[in-house]
């Protein structure tokens, strides 16, 4: 059994305990957060086991548990607009659909360490140590959401991470998209968020945001690091081939570019050019950008 170090839980006083539950290694950690329906355990999960599993078997998680407060989102229960956002309800709508992208961020964190239990085991704790981060987030907003009046369970949630990142057949593919793909993207929507917070005069919750998007950068430069090791480089067309269809860069960043960030992340001037050049081929233009030697 490898030892790592254990983590402390996030837990609120006001929330009832979780019992506490004993599991034997980091891997059946990971499947009872994955499979668990108890709300109590996705915000406050038990402590981490000292160990990996030697020799696991890699298992694919089909999906996860869901508890009874959540709901499906209604059609058109979208994230809202900058006006609607000077309204506390609104605001917390949309924390309310960050924290479940947070959410299923840690789960499929859980999900990959037991999909590639047979990777490296740096790159597992590297996996452990961000679902950690998952959750703690998921517990700022949690926690702002309830200053705004509202709580978990009033809004419906989509499970857009779930329905994708599984299609992943590799670790370098998972990490294309988690943490080069869909966590990068928040280097700009949340910066983007925490500018539109302070604009209605929500100061809490734009330092909540820009919280995240300052420690999103471990986890991208996490992935970063991996993909440059497994490939031996940061190509971009190699990067953009990992992505599972539908997925393209097209959807993995916002507007505008966080070009500092992704930089300080550990992508190259080449790679931030040419995701911000790239148009899909049916919205008339071909992939642009530096020629390769």
């Amino acid at each position: 059994m490898t030892l790592v170090r254990s983590a402390s839980k996030t837990r609120s006083v006001t929330d009832p305990p979780t019992p506490e539950l004993l599991l034997p290694d980091v891997e059946a950690w990971a499947a009872h957060y994955v499979r668990s329906q108890d709300l109590r355990v996705k915000i406050s999960p038990p402590t981490v086991p000292r160990g990996f599993r030697e020799g696991c078997v890699p298992m694919r998680l089909e999906g996860p548990g869901r508890p009874p407060e959540f709901r499906a989102a209604r059609r058109g229960e979208r994230t809202p607009k900058l006006e609607a956002l000077k309204e506390p309800y609104y605001r917390a709508r949309a924390l309310h659909a960050f924290f479940h992208h947070e959410l299923q961020a840690a789960e499929l964190m859980c999900w990959a360490i037991l999909a590639f239990s047979d990777a490296e085991l740096e790159f597992r704790k590297g996996l452990l140590g961000i679902c950690l981060d998952e959750i703690r987030h998921m517990n700022l907003y949690r926690e702002h959401i309830q200053a705004l009046g509202q709580r978990l369970g009033d809004f419906g949630v989509r499970e857009w991470f779930w329905k994708r990142v599984p299609t992943c057949a590799t670790k370098l593919a998972f990490v294309s998209v988690m943490g080069m793909g869909l966590e990068a993207a928040n280097l700009e929507y949340a910066s983007d968020f925490a500018a539109r917070f302070r604009a209605v005069g929500d100061e809490t919750g734009a330092l909540i945001q820009e919280r995240i998007a300052k420690e999103e950068l471990a986890h991208v430069a996490f992935a970063t690091r991996w993909f440059a090791r497994w490939t031996g480089g940061l190509d971009f067309d190699t990067w953009a081939a990992e992505l599972p269809p539908p997925l393209s860069p097209w959807v993995m960043h916002g507007e505008p570019i966080a070009e500092a960030a992704r930089l300080r992340a550990g992508m190259t001037p080449e790679f931030v050019a040419m995701l911000r050049a790239y148009v899909p081929e049916p919205k008339g233009r071909p992939l642009v950008g530096p020629s390769k030697p």
